[in-house]
């Protein structure tokens, strides 16, 4: 059979231009099954891969996805030393089909903390899809947005210290071109399985405006269906930006 194709479709206002996904419920779905959790977190790596696919079809341009939070680092020693290999695993997989359908891969977060392999793939992985101009995939591992903020003050008080940055000149954009997400807007959605109603952490400041859709449904069980039903919530929202409903239907604003 053909591998499915990922062309994106042409955008339009119903259709959001950067989706965020909390992949929720992989641990929970093994133990569901008498599994092993890293068994989960294996079985949620078609869900990504059908997200990547879904988002490029219905002209979606950015897909952010929180695989590895910087609280994640606490859990039990051997479910991270699997989660790390699967990472490199996935890398060493699915860049070359990503790479073939204009895919571009960047990471995000304390890159720094990984091993030096898994920084090596992530390298590899970003240089070989640099030029690529379709959906690109940005992957959110030992991140947090506390951490973020806090790096882009640190940044922004350098900057106004060695005086390349005025004081009065600190503002939304100049704070919001420090982050990690810098150089993509903010997304439109967030979409988080696994029934929790909570952004854990998840890019504090990206989110402020982004409309939020919870499902139960767990990771590994994340189908198109489903990210359908997602798209479907979003395209019924009315996105005001603390204008009034009026406004926004006589002027576009």
């Amino acid at each position: 059979m053909p591998e499915p194709s990922i062309q994106p479709t042409t955008n339009n206002s119903s259709v959001p231009r950067h989706v965020a996904i909390i992949m929720d419920g992989n641990g929970r779905w093994a133990k569901s099954r008498n599994k092993p959790r890293h068994s989960g977190h294996r079985a949620g790596v078609k869900s990504v891969r059908m997200s990547v696919e879904t988002a490029a079809q219905r002209g979606i341009e950015y897909l952010t996805l929180f695989a590895f939070s910087s609280e994640n680092w606490s859990r039990p020693e051997d479910e991270v030393s699997s989660l790390m290999k699967l990472f490199v695993e996935a890398l060493r997989r699915e860049v070359d089909e990503l790479h073939r359908n204009n895919v571009r891969l960047l990471f995000v977060g304390a890159l720094d903390e990984l091993s030096t392999g898994l920084r090596k793939k992530i390298a590899q992985s970003e240089q070989k899809t640099a030029a690529n101009t379709g959906l690109q995939l940005t992957v959110a591992i030992a991140y947090g947005g506390r951490w973020d903020i806090i790096q882009a003050s640190k940044s922004i008080a350098r900057k106004v210290a060695d005086g390349s940055l005025q004081l009065d000149d600190v503002n939304d954009e100049a704070f919001s071109a420090e982050l990690q997400l810098s150089a993509v807007p903010d997304p439109d959605l967030l979409i988080r399985t696994g029934g929790e109603q909570r952004i854990s952490n998840f890019l504090l400041w990206n989110l402020a405006y982004a409309e939020l859709w919870f499902t139960n449904i767990l990771w590994p069980e994340f189908d198109q269906n489903v990210f359908d039903e997602a798209l479907s919530f979003y395209a019924g929202k009315q996105r005001r930006f603390g204008h009034t409903g009026d406004q926004v239907e006589t002027t576009g604003c």
